[in-house]
């Protein structure tokens, strides 16, 4: 595997065309990780406390509907 430095290196090189379809496909790529990273934390109840903090607070009044 190369280091992060090579694959800087690379990427600082590409030509404007090739840079807009890496930063493309390393979008998707990224937002898809945090997909399947979110949808792991919410399976494994990681978020449980934070959805039963942000109820509590909209039924105390500290919150309201957008």
């Amino acid at each position: 595997m190369q280091s992060i430095k090579e694959l800087e290196s690379q990427i600082s090189q590409l030509s404007p065309e090739k840079l807009a379809e890496f930063r493309a496909w390393f979008t998707a790529f990224d937002a898809e990780h945090w997909d399947r990273q979110f949808e792991s934390d919410v399976n494994t109840g990681k978020l449980d406390a934070f959805v039963k903090e942000a109820i509590a607070e909209y039924k105390s009044g500290k919150a309201k509907e957008l």
